[in-house]
């Protein structure tokens, strides 16, 4: 007997509203400027800053698509 539940189809993505998407880069921007004494103060490298806010608008957390 074949039964549907036996079928596993990936997970569909979810749909991320634009407003989402443009939150994200006006703070990936903001954590460009920041100086590297604020940047200590929140737990990130100069680097890591450099490389979160290197990232595409599109690149968003995984979470959001749980």
């Amino acid at each position: 007997m074949i039964t549907l539940l036996s079928r596993r189809h990936p997970p569909a993505r979810r749909r991320i509203p634009l407003w989402r998407y443009m939150s994200l880069q006006r703070q990936r921007r903001a954590l460009a400027r920041l100086e590297p004494r604020l940047l200590r103060d929140v737990g990130l490298t100069e680097d890591a800053a450099r490389a979160e806010a290197a990232r595409r608008v599109w690149d968003a957390p995984h979470h959001w698509f749980r």
